[in-house]
């Protein structure tokens, strides 16, 4: 928890947690990211249950375009909403609410009997996907000591592709009797783990008990992690230090000259992850496939495939992003994703190998999954002062939702209009101007406070930490290098 790392005005600082507490916060950080496999489970579920869907109900392109873009509409209602909702009643609940209304999604698309009531499961699976995706990052940064910070953020999109990967596998399981209607259904059980949970073993968020003024509960969840006499240490400080209860914090507040960088930083990541061009190459992949001759040419195998490469490289970016670095890490994928996406269009355009044109785009998927990928949502709990943290990752969150459903929309007719190899240049040059965007404006946040991390921010944007802040100005130096 934020409360677990060093904060500076705090009565005695908890440096480190003990072994036995650790254990248990990587236990709440695995159970939390239920949200995230859910995340990647019912977003990627469709691609397969769509062809039998089509079937049954006789479905026009344009009927099952629909079936996969409403939820991407509902999702970016449901994040909207989520940091108002995580801030009114508590992380805890809004995940419990939120487990809740995936599994109502997930009973009637899987018992639709027409294509409007599969449309609204789709659309209330979109509400929870969009809120999980804002809240699960802000718990897991809340319940986090510094130095485990990026491994446990990390653990969101390692479930996000193990739910795709997963998701994929019960669609290629089905296939042969085209249980559409199963493939969805199933995504009832982890819904109900994570409700659960929620409900009956996670602890809330320490930060928002604090800011509420709840104090017996604030102890208590530090009794859960520190020995008595540490945890009552930690809980008087944390109480002469804070006070009494905050006033619940506004959208205005982000636009504020204190938290702006954060929310540039927050807000510009979610463009670039999207507007990369991943979504688009996952979706052209089988296209390639083909043109290769390799067997592999069956679109939900192949989906398979793209899913194992994405889990490998994400567990490779968990490993890495208390070591390398977020910074380090995110400077090499965009580097390698701008230079892989440039030789796939050049490949387009002057026809060659296709072999090559494979290897481009599995290079590609792997450069995204082992940085950009996972460290977005990482930065997205790191990044936003603690009182507005809920509000800054759902307006971030928002933002890739809308990102990723304008893509999707727009990816065709662009490629239509100026060419498919001279597409996936115009992505190659966001890449480009996301790996710019990152040296200049993007500080390292790995072992770092939040007080540490806001003056490096500050400092990147031009501004001065607060006055006689010591750890502020030690902050802005190592920012610089």
């Amino acid at each position: 928890m934020q409360g677990f790392s060093r904060e500076p005005g705090t009565h005695g600082p908890v440096d480190q947690v003990p072994p036995e507490g650790l254990r248990k916060i990587y236990r709440w950080a695995a159970l939390i990211a239920v949200g995230g496999f859910l995340f990647g489970y019912d977003t990627g579920v469709v691609s397969g249950a769509l062809l039998f869907i089509t079937r049954d109900f006789r479905l026009s392109a344009a009927e099952q375009g629909t079936i996969v873009s409403v939820l991407l509409v509902g999702a970016m209602v449901g994040a909207l909403l989520a940091g108002r909702l995580a801030d009114a009643i508590g992380r805890r609940k809004a995940v419990a609410l939120e487990g809740a209304v995936f599994i109502v999604g997930t009973a009637i698309a899987a018992t639709a009997p027409t294509y409007w009531q599969l449309l609204a499961g789709r659309v209330l699976l979109g509400l929870a996907v969009g809120a999980a995706s804002a809240t699960v990052p802000v718990y897991l940064s809340e319940i986090s000591p510094t130095a485990i910070r990026g491994r446990v953020l990390s653990a969101n999109q390692l479930m996000i592709t193990v739910g795709i990967l997963v998701s994929y596998l019960i669609d290629l399981a089905f296939s042969g009797s085209g249980d559409w209607r199963l493939m969805f259904a199933l995504g009832a059980v982890p819904a109900s783990v994570l409700t659960l949970c929620a409900l009956l073993v996670l602890p809330e968020s320490l930060p928002w008990l604090v800011r509420k003024g709840r104090w017996t509960q604030a102890h208590e969840v530090l009794a859960l992690v520190l020995p008595k006499d540490e945890a009552e240490r930690v809980a008087t400080g944390l109480r002469h230090r804070d006070g009494g209860h905050a006033p619940r914090p506004g959208w205005r507040t982000l636009l504020g000259p204190k938290v702006r960088p954060a929310l540039i930083v927050g807000v510009t990541m979610a463009v670039i992850q999207q507007f990369g061009g991943i979504n688009t190459i996952i979706y052209y992949a089988p296209t390639i496939i083909e043109k290769t001759g390799l067997s592999a040419s069956n679109s939900i195998f192949y989906s398979v495939f793209i899913g194992v490469i994405n889990l490998v490289m994400t567990i490779v970016a968990t490993r890495l992003i208390d070591r390398a670095g977020r910074r380090t890490l995110l400077l090499v994928s965009l580097a390698g994703m701008a230079v892989l996406v440039g030789l796939l269009g050049l490949s387009f355009i002057a026809g060659w190998n296709s072999e090559l044109s494979l290897l481009c785009m599995i290079l590609y998927i792997a450069a995204y999954a082992g940085g950009l990928g996972p460290i977005f949502w990482v930065l997205v709990g790191e990044v936003f002062p603690p009182s507005v943290r809920a509000l800054g990752s759902s307006t971030a969150t928002t933002t890739n939702w809308i990102c990723n459903f304008a893509v999707s929309q727009a990816f065709l007719p662009l490629a239509a209009a100026i060419g498919q190899g001279e597409t996936f240049l115009v992505f190659a040059a966001i890449c480009l101007c996301g790996l710019l965007f990152v040296a200049r404006f993007v500080p390292e946040t790995k072992d770092r406070s939040f007080e540490e991390v806001d003056a490096a921010l500050q400092a990147r944007f031009g501004r001065s930490g607060p006055a006689g802040d010591d750890t502020g100005r030690r902050a802005r130096d190592r920012s610089r290098i």
